[in-house]
This record gives C-alpha cells, sequence and structure tokens, in this order.
C-alpha cells in the first residue's frame, strides 16, 4: 500500500504544543521510515518546547526522542531490515508523528513479550543509562550505584540494570510511596530527600565509606553533596542540571579520594556513538528484558493530541517511570 503524502505531527508554537498537517519524509540512504505507534515523552522534550534545548544541527524540529513501530520505508543501503519490521528507536527529532525517521543502526528489535508502548520506552533510557553507568562510570558486580530520581524514567532503568549486574543501588526520591517503589523494583535502599539528608544517609548505609558510582539529573547544589557521598576512586556522572548547571567544589576532596567527575549529553552525539550504544544493549540488556528479568516502567499513556496533558504530567513530577504518547 502507497504511503499518504501528509502525517499529523507535534509542532511547537511559541512554547504550545499543537497538532500540524506535515510531509511524510523520505529516508536517506541509511535511515528507515517509522510508522510510529507509540513515542516516549522526556523531560528533554519540556526543555525544547521552553526554547532550552534546541534541536542539534540536521535533527527535525518535532520534539520526540524515542519511537516505536513498523518500518515502512528503508534507505538505498539498508538491507538488514525488512518493511514490516518491529523496532524501537532512538531518534535525534520526530518522535511526537504519526510518521519518523531513524538511523538503521539505532533501530532494535522489539523484545520479547513487550508491546509497543512498552518498547517506545526503552530507547532514550537504556541508552543514557549504559552509557553512563557502564561505559563511562564503569560500574562493577558488588559496588554501589546512588541514583537520584529513583522513580524517573532514567532511575527506574538504572536501578533494574545496576541489579541485573550484580550491583547494590540506593535511590533518592520525593516521598515515602515513591522510595517504597524503588524498593520494590530491586533498590537496596531508598531515601526520601524532602525528610531526610542523603549525605548522612548514604554515610550510614555504607559504614562511612561512600558510593562507587552516582548518577545525577539534578546537578546545582547537589553537586558539593554528591562529593562527600563519594567513595575513594568513585565516579560520578552528571547527566542533567535541573537545579542548575552552576555548584562550588570542593578540589580537596575530590583529589584526596581520587574522584573521576564527568558529564555527557545523548542527543547530538554522532550515530556511530550511538550505534556502539545499541549494539552493546543488544548484546547485553535486551536478553534481560525478553526474559522479563527487567521490565520498562509506565506511568501512563496518552493520545498523540494529548501531548499537552502528558508534558503537565511530566512537569508535575507526580509520574513513577514513562510517559508514553500511543498514535
Amino acid at each position: 500500500m502507497p504511503l499518504p503524502d501528509q502525517m499529523i505531527a507535534i509542532e511547537i508554537d511559541n512554547g504550545i504544543l499543537k497538532p500540524a498537517q506535515r510531509t511524510i519524509p523520505t529516508p536517506s540512504p541509511n535511515q528507515v521510515l517509522i510508522k510510529v505507534i507509540a513515542a516516549g515523552v522526556n523531560r528533554p522534550d519540556v526543555m525544547q518546547r521552553k526554547g532550552l534545548y534546541p534541536p542539534p544541527p540536521g535533527a527535525s524540529d518535532i520534539p520526540g526522542l524515542e519511537v516505536a513501530g513498523t518500518i515502512v520505508a528503508l534507505g538505498d543501503n539498508i538491507d538488514y531490515l525488512n518493511i514490516g519490521d518491529g523496532v524501537c528507536a532512538l531518534v535525534t527529532g520526530g518522535g511526537y508523528a504519526e510518521y519518523c525517521l531513524a538511523s538503521a543502526a539505532l533501530c532494535l528489535p522489539i523484545p520479547k513479550g513487550l508491546s509497543f508502548d512498552q518498547a517506545a520506552a526503552l530507547p532514550e533510557t537504556f541508552f543514557t543509562v549504559w552509557s553512563n553507568v557502564f561505559d563511562r562510570a564503569r560500574l562493577q558486580s558488588g559496588e554501589t550505584l546512588l541514583v537520584h530520581g529513583g522513580t524517573s524514567g532514567i532511575g527506574t532503568t538504572a536501578i533494574q540494570l545496576a541489579k541485573a549486574f550484580n550491583a547494590k543501588v540506593i535511590a533518592t526520591t520525593g516521598s515515602a510511596a515513591k522510595c517504597e517503589f524503588c524498593l520494590k523494583l530491586g533498590a537496596d535502599a531508598a531515601i526520601n530527600y524532602r525528610e531526610q539528608d542523603f549525605v548522612e544517609e548514604i554515610k550510614q548505609l555504607t559504614d562511612n565509606k561512600g558510593v562507587d558510582v552516582i548518577l545525577d539529573m539534578i546537578g546545582g547544589d547537589y553537586f558539593p553533596r554528591n562529593l562527600k557521598c563519594m567513595a575513594d576512586d568513585a565516579r560520578l556522572v552528571q547527566i542533567a542540571i535541573q537545579n542548575g548547571p552552576k555548584a562550588e567544589i570542593n578540589l580537596w576532596s575530590v583529589m584526596l579520594k581520587r574522584l573521576t567527575i564527568s558529564g555527557s549529553t545523548l542527543r547530538a552525539r554522532n550515530d556511530a556513538f550511538k550505534a556502539t550504544i545499541a549494539a552493546s544493549l543488544l548484546e547485553k540488556v535486551w536478553p534481560f528484558l525478553s526474559s522479563g528479568k527487567i521490565k520498562p516502567v509506565i506511568h501512563s499513556t496518552f493520545a498523540l493530541s494529548d501531548t499537552a496533558k502528558a508534558h503537565q504530567l511530566m512537569e508535575s513530577s507526580q509520574h513513577i517511570g514513562k510517559i508514553i504518547l500511543t498514535v
């Protein structure tokens, strides 16, 4: 069946999300065109809507960084995927639409037993957690990971992945109910940052040793507090700055404890870099998803026409896990 010429997509108009007619894009030689069945909502989408996180050069201005659906067109160089294949994909933009282009190298098969909605919850968080916790921070079996925002999409993914690879996990979150959820998900301890000082709690939980790896999305005033939580030779990876980009650093503690501090963003990295992550996920993580040992956590789904409501929920921080759009 021939493809239509037009599609519905969600545009950003002065900070407002609005449906619009767009021409269906044509894949370049190394891309595929996906008929989107579900798309993930992520905090960078909210930042883009507010004008704080513009798309990188060459990316679609349509928001949306992850999709799941079926391939309906192939680029000229693609001979290892087929029209009709069900895939989930990490994209640099364009996910909030009926059709979306994706690099073929960043398409992964739908894990056995997962729906398209569940698969759409995978790419952004799994690529991010694998790249930062395992590639950059080199989390090892038996080490302890501290993840801030334990009930976010990133947090629920980090807890499950770290436990799957036999690490210990401490999560921070903002309510007793969310702490309980983290524990049920597998975290060894959960700290309510609204009622407890996570620095003091971690000292007690680790017998004053500290944690080996920190995955932080908060930044700002969390940074010096994170340093106090770190063990000798520990690694901190900064992946977002929800509390702001500036912090006071005690370089003496960095030197004495031989700390490694790094940060990263994913969206603007090239396809070759992301393809390496995709290959690692397919080999090392997809079997856990297919067996059910790891499951994406979905809080709620919204129709594409209700994208604004999905963003309102994201900004409220009342959700646990992922927010999904269905197309």
